[in-house]
């Protein structure tokens, strides 16, 4: 017995944990140019923003390789190919 529903729901949460971490990155990205070109420019608060900045990237795509590992992501085209033609 196959449950659709929860596999369309895994990948809803799979995809929503790695645009949560993007955003999380970004964030980390632009704190740490308000950082650089702010008013109140502090070289040590754009350091930790660059360090969560790198960790957060190393941690994603450690995550995308477990992911591709396991099978609970799937590498797919952009496009989907036509199907096989069969000759009779």
């Amino acid at each position: 017995m196959t449950y659709p529903h929860a596999i369309r729901d895994s990948t809803v949460l799979v995809t929503l944990i790695i645009l949560a971490m993007l955003v999380a990155i970004l964030w980390a990205l632009g704190s740490a140019v308000f950082a650089l070109l702010g008013p109140r420019r502090d070289p040590d608060r754009m350091a930790r923003a660059l360090t969560w900045r790198v960790g957060l990237s190393v941690t994603l795509f450690l995550l995308l390789m477990g992911g591709f590992a396991s099978g609970v992501l799937k590498p797919h085209a952009v496009a989907p190919s036509a199907p096989a033609v069969q000759s009779q």
